[in-house]
């Protein structure tokens, strides 16, 4: 089963196309910029008077709100747009007095957006829908990687159902006695959601947690494995684990609490909430050593591969000097996050990344190991956390400084040098040059040989070039190649190995052999692809039309 889904929120594409008729110039990245080209010209012919409506709304709001930039005044739209019913009908919540205060000031707004959907938008709806759907499939392969990395770094899988026991008592019996109580269990579906969204401000990520549902509407052309959405992943997995432990927590209560009134005392919008300062606390640890240490694995790597072919001592003596000066610089980052974060009331951050960083080769699953970490606390020394990590903060510090000041200079390593490469090669794939693309992506193979993600690259490279082929001889060269690149893919497989890549790769083999006329095999490989599917996803859903299809055909 999938762990992250990949889907646009109609909801959120009309109240975002809403305010751009009110011209809210948010800075887009390029792909948002042509959509709002796209839109502002289908837009033209609107009646004025409701663009009037429409704008007189958001002045409003900006007047009460006069220190809130365009990107920050979205914010409010856009919970409001995930309280509203599904397109087209967008009709308001039946229950708003648990709604927070900045989404109730917005509200009023849903009447408009009705309005503006069914004068302005429904007629090419379906058309912009198909715009954002393919940006959520350019932001697939970085969800992968991001994924990939978190749970493999914290040895876990997200529980995706929560069990909840519910007491319900039975109607009183004849003789009037006292009804029976009875233990009701129920089973809910926990989600998290990568939603595309053309029209949101570049380099903003927006992050919503609606009951067992998780939201990051995220601008199209994001790298997710370096942004926020990194944070958003790990509440989503963390998220049931601290509930998990709350008794344990409980028990620490009173030290917890001591740690965020003094974090008040200077930052009195923090939350006193214990729990969730356990949250943010785990997610910040988390979040920070993940990079140090992948960072510091990748650095190392590339240094013994460096130190290879060095000739002499006193030149891998510099490489070595080289690479522990980049480990340190990674440490004191680590230091300045974690100093960020609590002060923010993450006030257990440093605790959980020294716990982190015993187990990071160890390989315990952290929801088995959560509990003794919070059995170890001592809150007291908790209490000079950011006086220890000061130097290191300010080495830090004036070290983003320098790189700020020095964009182009070059660092040791920034990120996962497969994952770049592949998202450059797609890029070249973007622009139709197949030869190219798959010129790098056998040269990234020579080197990374057992990388599943290449061979599906390969495999597509392969499949697209054979679709503008004429002649039938070297189309089905082509498409064997594909084939055995596919097929490497599920030879190259571990357990660790996506489950949306493998769906991704049933799928292509399926759909080979449905193309050569091998309509039995095709079934049967539809069939594995939906074991490793998200039942709920369009493309799930696709894949069982598609065997139904066959199976009748047959």
């Amino acid at each position: 089963m999938s762990f992250a889904r990949i889907e646009p929120d109609k909801r959120l594409i009309a109240v975002l196309a809403t305010l751009e008729a009110a011209g809210m110039e948010t800075t887009l990245t390029a792909d948002g910029a042509k959509f709002r080209q796209k839109l502002q010209a289908d837009l033209k012919d609107t009646d004025p008077e409701l663009r009037r409506k429409i704008k007189i709304f958001i002045d409003q709001y900006k007047r009460r709100h006069p220190n809130t930039t365009n990107a920050e005044t979205l914010t409010p739209f856009i919970s409001m747009a995930y309280t509203l019913s599904p397109v087209p009908d967008l009709t308001d919540p039946t229950r708003t007095t648990d709604l927070p205060g900045d989404l109730l000031e917005v509200l009023d707004f849903a009447p408009l957006v009705r309005e503006f959907y069914r004068r302005a938008l429904s007629a090419k709806f379906d058309e912009y829908v198909k715009d954002y759907q393919k940006a959520g499939e350019q932001l697939r392969p970085s969800t992968v990687e991001m994924v990939s990395e978190l749970l493999e770094y914290l040895h876990t899988k997200p529980q995706l159902t929560y069990i909840e026991k519910i007491k319900t008592a039975s109607s009183p019996t004849k003789d009037k006695k006292k009804p029976l109580e009875k233990i009701e269990i129920r089973e809910r579906a926990r989600r998290f959601f990568i939603v595309p969204e053309m029209l949101a401000a570049k380099g903003t990520i927006n992050f919503l947690n609606i009951g067992d549902d998780y939201y990051a509407i995220v601008p199209p052309e994001t790298d997710l494995s370096a942004s926020e959405t990194r944070r958003a992943f790990l509440q989503f997995v963390l998220d049931p684990l601290v509930l998990k432990n709350a008794k344990e927590i409980s028990t620490f209560r009173e030290g917890i609490r001591g740690l965020l009134d003094e974090r008040r005392k200077s930052n009195p919008d923090i939350s006193p909430d214990v729990f969730l300062a356990v949250l943010r606390s785990l997610v910040a640890a988390a979040d920070a050593k993940e990079i140090e240490f992948r960072k510091t694995r990748v650095g190392t790597a590339q240094a013994r591969n460096k130190i290879d072919r060095m000739k002499t001592v006193e030149e891998k003596k510099a490489v070595s000097a080289e690479l522990e000066a980049f480990k340190k610089s990674l440490a004191d980052e680590t230091a300045l996050q974690l100093s960020e974060a609590y002060e923010k009331g993450a006030v257990l951050a440093f605790y959980f990344a020294e716990q982190l960083k015993g187990s990071e080769d160890a390989g315990f699953d952290i929801a088995s190991s959560l509990r003794d970490m919070i059995l170890s606390l001592n809150t007291t020394k908790e209490t000079n956390r950011l006086a220890q990590f000061a130097d290191a903060r300010r080495r830090s510090l004036a070290a983003r400084e320098g790189r700020r000041k020095n964009a182009n200079t070059e660092e040791i390593i920034v990120e996962n040098p497969v994952t770049k490469k592949l998202l450059d090669i797609d890029k070249i794939t973007q622009t139709k040059n197949y030869a190219q693309a798959e010129t790098e992506l056998k040269k990234l193979l020579e080197a990374n040989s057992s990388e599943s993600r290449i061979y599906y690259a390969l495999g597509r490279v392969a499949s697209l070039s054979a679709e503008s082929i004429t002649d039938t001889e070297t189309r089905n060269r082509r498409l064997l190649d594909a084939k055995v690149a596919y097929e490497n893919v599920i030879r190259s497989a571990t357990t660790k190995t996506d489950s949306t890549l493998l769906f991704l790769t049933y799928v292509a083999l399926a759909r080979l052999y449905e193309y050569s006329g091998d309509d039995g095999y095709a079934i049967k490989l539809y069939e594995t692809a939906l074991k490793f599917g998200d039942a709920t996803s369009n493309a799930y859903k696709e894949v069982i039309a598609a065997r139904e299809r066959l199976v009748k055909e047959q």
